[in-house]
C-alpha cells in the first residue's frame, strides 16, 4: 500500500464532497463555491497570478485542490480501425513527484475509445485492454507519488448509434478498467472515475432523454464500479451546459443503489458561456465570473439531484460538441 494511503483517501473524498465538482481547465478561475478541484496543464501549475502568488497557492487559499493533467495525448493504435492509445507513462513517476512537490494532489489521464459500428466490434478488445492497462499503470504510479488518480476512459459519443449500443460499450470498457486496476493493486478508495455519460450517438436519429441517460448511466455503473470508489466525476462529452446539468441531475435521481458521489468534471460545459461573456476584456471580468458562478451552482445542485433547470438562459443551451474531441 502507498505511503500516501491516508492522504489519498482524504483527498479523493474531499474532491467528491456533496455538491462539489471539478473544473477541467488550464488556468485558475478564482473562488467558486461548488468547485472542489481544478485540473491544470503543467505550464499553469508552475505559473503565478498577477499579484505574484503561485496559482496552486491561490487555489488552496480558496479551499480548492490543485490537479494536473499528466497524459501526453493519444497516438494511433496500429492494426485497428482508427483506434488509439494514450502516451506518457515512461517518465510519469518523475513528473508526478515534481507535481506533488509543487502542490498538486490529484491527476488526470484521458483514454479515448471509439464506437464505429452497432455490432460490438468497436471498441475492439485490443483497444480496451491496452487503454485499461495503461490507465491502471498510470493510477499505480500516481498513488506511489501521492496523487489521487482520476481514471478517465472516455467512450466517445460520435456516431449514429443508440443509447443501448453506448451502454454495452461503456460497460465493457469500465469492466476492463476495474479488472486492470485490481491487477495493478490500485487502492480504489484513493481514486476517482471520470467516465462518459451513457447516451445516444451525436448523429442518432432518436436522441435519448435526460431521464433515459440517467437510468442507463447509473445501471452501467451499478454493473461495473466497486463501492470502494468514493466518487464518479462525469465529463460532459460535448453536451450543452444546460443539458450536462440536467443529465447529471437525472443521474442523481435514478433508482437503485448509488454508493458513490455522482458529480461533475466539466471543462467546456462550465466555461463556454463564461468565455463568451469575458471576451478577453478586463471590463467584462465581473460579469464573466458571475456567469461561471451561475453554472457552477447549477452543477452543484445537480450533483445532489436538486437542480430545477433554467440556469444561464439561452447561452447555456449552445452545444459544446466537437467531433473527435482532443486536447
Amino acid at each position: 500500500m502507498s505511503a500516501f494511503a491516508a492522504e489519498l483517501i482524504e483527498t479523493a473524498r474531499a474532491i467528491a464532497a456533496p455538491g462539489k465538482g471539478i473544473l477541467a481547465a488550464d488556468e485558475s478561475t478564482g473562488t467558486i463555491g461548488s468547485i472542489s478541484g481544478v485540473i491544470m496543464f503543467e505550464e499553469t501549475l508552475f505559473q503565478s497570478a498577477a499579484d505574484g502568488r503561485q496559482f496552486v497557492d491561490v487555489l488552496k487559499a480558496k479551499g480548492i485542490i490543485p490537479g494536473i493533467k499528466v497524459d501526453k495525448g493519444i497516438k494511433p493504435l496500429s492494426g485497428t480501425n482508427g483506434e488509439c492509445v494514450t502516451q506518457g507513462v515512461d517518465d510519469l513517476d518523475a513528473r508526478c513527484a515534481k507535481y506533488y512537490a509543487q502542490g498538486a494532489r490529484f491527476a488526470k489521464w484521458r483514454a479515448v475509445l471509439h464506437i464505429k459500428d452497432a455490432i460490438g466490434a468497436t471498441p475492439s478488445d485490443v483497444a480496451i485492454i491496452e487503454n485499461a492497462n495503461t490507465l491502471a499503470r498510470y493510477a499505480s504510479i500516481c498513488q506511489a507519488n501521492g496523487l489521487v488518480p482520476i481514471v478517465e476512459p472516455e467512450v466517445l459519443m460520435d456516431g449514429d448509434f443508440s443509447i443501448e449500443v453506448a451502454a454495452a460499450a461503456t460497460e465493457k470498457v469500465l469492466a476492463a478498467c476495474y479488472k486492470a486496476l485490481s491487477d495493478h493493486h490500485v487502492m480504489l478508495e484513493g481514486t476517482l472515475l471520470k467516465p462518459n455519460m451513457v447516451r445516444s450517438g451525436s448523429d442518432a436519429a432518436v436522441q435519448a432523454t435526460a431521464r433515459e441517460i440517467g437510468l442507463a448511466t447509473v445501471r452501467v455503473l451499478q454493473h461495473t464500479v466497486p463501492c470502494a470508489v468514493p466518487g464518479v466525476t462525469f465529463l460532459s462529452g460535448g453536451m450543452s451546459e444546460e443539458d450536462a446539468s440536467v443529465a447529471l441531475n437525472e443521474i442523481n435521481n435514478a433508482p437503485g443503489p448509488r454508493p458513490w458521489a455522482l458529480t461533475f468534471s466539466y471543462g467546456r460545459a462550465l466555461q463556454q458561456s463564461c468565455l463568451k461573456a469575458w471576451m478577453g476584456s478586463d471590463a467584462n471580468l465581473v460579469a464573466a465570473q458571475e456567469v461561471l458562478n451561475v453554472r457552477a451552482r447549477a452543477n452543484g445542485q445537480a450533483a445532489q439531484g436538486k437542480y430545477a433547470g433554467g440556469a444561464g438562459g439561452d447561452s447555456a443551451n449552445a452545444s459544446t460538441f466537437v467531433k473527435g474531441y482532443v486536447y
